[in-house]
Parts: structure tokens; sequence; C-alpha cells
């Protein structure tokens, strides 16, 4: 379930582009694979509707933490299409599971912090106001550092970072987002949640207090590319123009779109 004003949104841009996506229809239709980590797997879907209706194609989307696709990429599965952080989407080049120069750029992601709606706001606008609202809180979940993925990693980093990592450590919970971790925030089991903003937005019952300080910031950048093993090339080079295209739909979702380029 999502929040209504955030699905408001997104089923706007989301119908701008199919209603400007005329290119004919396949006489036969096939199911187009798409491997997405959690920050962007509501772009993902969300396109669904859009794609079927300018193509006839389906999509099938899984979506996961990156440390976990990453691992099954690196294996025996395949897919059709990849949308991934830059980085893992490099790792998958160097092992030659993804298709030359098949990469796009698609946008750019940085870490919140969300509160329980109808909750105090709390300033988290500077390093020390962020610093003194993590300090004062019961509780707080954020993405393990442990379990693969970049958020996580920057999370810890950053309380090292602010010299408070004895002082939180007896009231966090190591959550991701796609694992509930937002969730918990919404209904009260956790007072402060560190996540990516596009992971933040589409919960009910959670809201985000801000950004990140400048200084405390971090974006993952998410590309998308075509696996070397796709059974439907063609179809998933058409969701994957698609998906570099949909700029207000991923700036609806709380990314920063970037230029479909390398």
């Amino acid at each position: 379930m999502t929040c209504p004003f955030f699905h408001r949104r997104l089923f706007a841009a989301f119908m701008a582009i199919a209603a400007s996506a005329l290119a004919p229809k396949p006489a036969a239709a096939t199911d187009v694979r798409v491997f997405s980590s959690g920050a962007p797997a509501e772009i993902a879907q969300g396109l669904t509707r859009a794609f079927t209706e300018a193509t006839g194609h389906r999509l099938l989307i899984t979506s996961g933490t990156v440390g976990s696709l990453q691992q099954r990429l690196l294996g025996s599965e395949s897919a059709d299409v990849v949308v991934l952080p830059a980085p893992t989407i490099e790792t998958l080049e160097k092992a030659h599971k993804l298709q030359a120069a098949s990469r796009v750029s698609l946008a750019r992601v940085g870490i919140g912090v969300a509160v329980r709606q109808g909750a105090p706001l709390p300033d988290v606008s500077t390093v020390e106001a962020l610093r003194g609202a993590l300090l004062a809180a019961r509780s707080i979940a954020h993405p393990d550092p442990r379990g693969g993925g970049f958020t996580g990693a920057h999370i810890g980093r950053m309380i090292e970072r602010m010299g408070i990592a004895e002082a939180v450590k007896p009231k966090v919970k190591l959550m991701f987002a796609i694992g509930g971790g937002v969730a918990a925030v919404a209904n009260g089991d956790v007072e402060i949640g560190l996540f990516n903003i596009s992971e933040i937005l589409p919960v009910p019952g959670a809201v985000l207090a801000g950004a990140l300080p400048a200084e405390l910031q971090s974006y993952i950048t998410f590309a998308g590319a075509l696996h070397i093993d796709s059974a439907a090339p063609d179809a998933a080079a058409a969701y994957l123009k698609m998906l570099a295209s949909a700029r207000e739909a991923w700036r609806a979702g709380g990314f920063e779109p970037l230029d479909a380029a390398r």
C-alpha cells in the first residue's frame, strides 16, 4: 500500500508516459524480467501499465537488496533488464553479465530522515541538529552497514564521524526499508528512520522530516542495463528506454533524474 498523495503524483507521471508512448504493439507479447533494488522498485513497478499499453509486453519485477541481487546475478540467474546502483552495474559488467554498451544512467537519490506521521518533526537541517535528534531519539532504524548496500554503509560511517556510535548503538535497529524498516517508523515501533528518500515517500504513516545535511549527504546513482542472457532483448531495450525517459516519474518518486548517458 502506498501513500495516497505519493500514489497520485506517480500515477499522473506514469499516465503521461503512457499517453506519449505510441509504439506499435508486437504481434506476440513476451515477458520482460526486471531485477531492481529496493530504492527504484516503485518506479519500475509503476511503469508496468504504461509499458504494457505501449508495447503489449509484460513486466515481471523482482526486487531485493543490492547485495542479494548482485549475488544472484553473479551466479546462475539471469534477467532481461537490471536496475541497480552504478558501482554494482560496473561489477556485473566486469563479470560479463551485461550487454556491452547497454548501460544508461537513470537517477540519483539521497538519504532522508523518516518519522511517524503526526509526530513532531525533528530539526535535521544541520550536522549538530541531526546529531541532537539522533541522541534524543528513543530508537533509530537504518540499513545494516554489512548488508551489501551503500546506504547502510554510509550511515554507519556518518554516525561514527559524528562521534555518537556508542551512545546510539543500544537503540539502533538494523532494518532494510524493503524489509519493513520504514513501516516500523510508520507504526510507531521506531521513532526515527534513516533511509533513501525514495523508500520513505511511498509508505503510509511515515513522513520525510528532511534530507541529511549537505555535509553528511550521500547519493546513490542508479543505472540500468540489459542482461547478456536476455531472452527478449528488443523488448528489454524498449523498457530501458522508457525507464530512462521517465524523468517526471523519477522526480515524483523522490529521485533526481539524470541524463540518460553513461
